[in-house]
């Protein structure tokens, strides 16, 4: 019998993001307005003879064990990219938002005040664009770790994954393999539709074709009854791949055992995944995943940064931590150029990029990123890298 589906609620709780944070790498932080800053900071000027002052702002200090938790996995990460940079001084500075948008606009005003170039982190959204309200008018960025691209731009950069980069890098492999008939499933839930409109956008803009779609909702009840509705509607549409936006820890686990069972074989048509169909382990093992596709960092390089970052510290990183580590990387890389303008926008959205713990990654002029990410397929209970990620932006994969 399968377990209950819990009906999400329409806005995810802070908890619940914790312990999703440390599960997917392709997740909706709480949505909220756009910044709507201009577009024309171009950040202080430094001196990169002197140790430059970077402030990160982690949703420490409060009573919830798990932000602090996170808290001190971010800043582990960011230590231990000091560590790595040659010939460049930064002097981390730490300030505790205790996860809350009032204390990530406080901590920022506080980190500018006391000399801060550059602002690293927060983590939920909100707080994200607090922050970078609260100094706009002082011209100093913020590489927030969220991957929600309503809060970037002005002064604001997004870290974290996003829904469009992911699609746009499925889209373009599927249609290069002659898969590029496509249906699209989700659940009725923001981060699931949000993830479809990712979808639309990039068959929109590639030479594949968007042949249909269908949504349901998000309890067992409707995903049941949901399936030979989702069966017939890919079949009439002459779809050879269907993409999905749930997760195992949603309802992909029972898609992938109801759609085969019901005659929607991934033997024949191509299941693509938005999210790590590889996490938790055990959903490697399930019959209906076998040959589904998804996006994923570099893995060798991930793990290389796991490794380490295990053996500095003793446990293991929360996901997000890289994040942490890429944003003091790029900064490292802009400082060691000696120009008092590293941190400036012009610099910060160079198009080489730079590269981080799961490879290469650059920002946009609108405050969104752009990574490198490979292709994987589930392959007898195992992940394998089938299109490997690009090394350089404009290669192979982009």
């Amino acid at each position: 019998m399968l377990p209950a589906m819990r009906t999400p609620r329409p806005m995810i709780s802070r908890s619940l993001l914790l312990r999703v944070l440390t599960m997917c790498s392709v997740l909706w932080l709480a949505a909220c307005d756009n910044l709507n800053l201009p577009n024309t900071g171009t950040g202080p000027s430094i001196n990169t003879r002197d140790a430059v002052p970077v402030a990160l702002l982690v949703p420490g200090g409060s009573a919830d064990g798990q932000q602090n938790a996170l808290a001190q996995s971010l800043e582990n990460a960011a230590r231990l990219a000091i560590s790595d940079l040659d010939g460049v001084a930064i002097d981390l500075r730490i300030y505790n938002t205790t996860g809350t948008a009032s204390g990530a606009q406080t901590a920022a005003i506080e980190a500018v005040d006391k000399g801060a170039k550059i602002i690293l982190g927060p983590v939920f959204a909100e707080s994200a664009n607090a922050a970078g309200v609260a100094v706009a008018s002082k011209g100093v960025n913020v590489l927030a770790f969220s991957n929600n691209p309503a809060i970037a731009g002005g002064n604001v950069f997004i870290l974290g994954q996003t829904f469009d980069n992911t699609a746009e890098r499925l889209v373009r492999y599927a249609e290069q393999n002659g898969k590029g008939q496509i249906f699209v499933v989700n659940g009725r839930s923001v981060a699931e539709e949000v993830a479809r409109d990712a979808i639309t956008r990039s068959v929109s803009g590639s030479g594949a074709t968007l042949v249909g779609a269908t949504a349901f909702d998000l309890s067992q009840q409707a995903v049941v009854a949901a399936v030979p509705n989702i069966v017939s509607q890919v079949k009439s549409s002459g779809a050879d791949a269907v993409f999905f936006t749930s997760g195992n820890e949603g309802a992909m686990g029972f898609l992938a055992q109801l759609l085969p069972e019901n005659g929607l074989s991934p033997t024949v048509t191509q299941y693509v995944g938005m999210a790590r169909l590889d996490i938790p382990p055990q959903a490697l093992a399930q019959p209906g995943l076998q040959g589904t596709w998804f996006a994923l960092s570099d893995p060798a390089l991930n793990n290389r940064f796991r490794a380490r970052y295990t053996a500095a510290y003793g446990s293991e990183p929360i996901e997000i931590a890289g994040r942490a580590y890429d944003g003091i990387a790029a900064i490292g890389a802009l400082v060691k150029q000696g120009d008092a303008n590293a941190l400036s926008k012009a610099a910060l959205t160079r198009g080489s990029g730079f590269v981080g713990v799961d490879g290469i990654f650059r920002l946009r002029n609108d405050g969104t990123n752009q990574r490198g990410l490979a292709i994987a397929q589930i392959r007898n209970n195992k992940v394998v890298v089938i299109d490997p990620a690009p090394r350089s932006f404009g290669g192979a994969g982009f």
